[in-house]
């Protein structure tokens, strides 16, 4: 009965023109091929944060061919991580392709043991963009208002953070933490200011992480699907518990 309705919620979900994506690992028992050892599946999120509708779709691997195949006919904007499986997609005709400036701002966080003079500046440039976002939150603002709170404040902030970057990649090794960070930012620089182009979209990828977050806790508890066609029981049932959660309705 949940697999008619999954059918449904993946045809809604799909035809939305704003999704975020992400992927987290499952262990699954595959007797049949790997006996006595575990297969590392993966849970693939497909979250619209306009509609708020989910779908979690379980698939053998990690790599780029999985959402390349199911999102074949998606046209919009897709935000994803840097995971380069993404980058198939994002040079598809017909798709804007959004970065995350929370990952961005995690490298930075991890660069700071390392080089904190210069992860403390970038840092403090990516918290005034999420200043001004908690800003549009506090006064309500609407779609077209933030877009152009963000050109007005945003705008000049990301390009300071880039023109610093540009001048500063140069002066330090490039596989050191703060230079690591410094290239995560330049290799993905249109994508991060591509938020910019509509009030609708979202900063980062943050509504998707906590989707996937207690699907974490439970593979702590269950440790692992019983096969392959278990894990995607456990998808359909965790889609349709994000669902319930997002839109207030008891899963009973």
């Amino acid at each position: 009965r949940l697999s008619l309705l999954y059918d449904y919620q993946k045809e809604l979900v799909l035809k939305s023109k704003y999704l975020q994506a992400d992927e987290t690992v499952i262990k699954v028992l595959d007797h049949q091929n790997k006996k006595g050892k575990s297969h590392q599946g993966y849970f693939w999120v497909y979250y619209d944060p306009l509609g708020k509708q989910t779908l979690f779709k379980y698939e053998t691997g990690r790599g780029g061919k999985y959402p390349f195949d199911i999102l074949k006919d998606f046209t919009g904007y897709l935000q994803t991580d840097g995971y380069a499986g993404y980058e198939g997609l994002a040079e598809r005709e017909g798709i804007t392709h959004l970065a995350c400036w929370a990952h961005t701002r995690r490298k930075f966080t991890d660069s700071k043991s390392y080089d904190q003079q210069k992860a403390s500046i970038a840092l403090a440039l990516i918290q005034d963009l999420y200043a001004i976002e908690r800003q549009a939150r506090e006064n309500k603002l609407d779609a077209d208002q933030i877009k152009e709170l963000r050109l007005q404040q945003a705008l000049p902030k990301y390009n300071l953070l880039g023109k610093w970057i540009s001048v500063n990649i140069s002066k330090v090794l490039p596989k050191s933490p703060i230079g690591v960070a410094m290239r995560y930012a330049l290799e993905r620089w249109d994508e991060l200011g591509a938020y910019m182009y509509d009030g609708k979209l979202q900063i980062d990828n943050n509504l998707t992480e906590n989707t996937i977050r207690p699907s974490t806790i439970g593979r702590k508890n269950f440790l692992f699907a019983g096969s392959h066609e278990g894990a995607q029981r456990a998808a359909v049932v965790y889609t349709f518990m994000d669902q319930c959660k997002r839109h207030n309705v008891h899963p009973h």
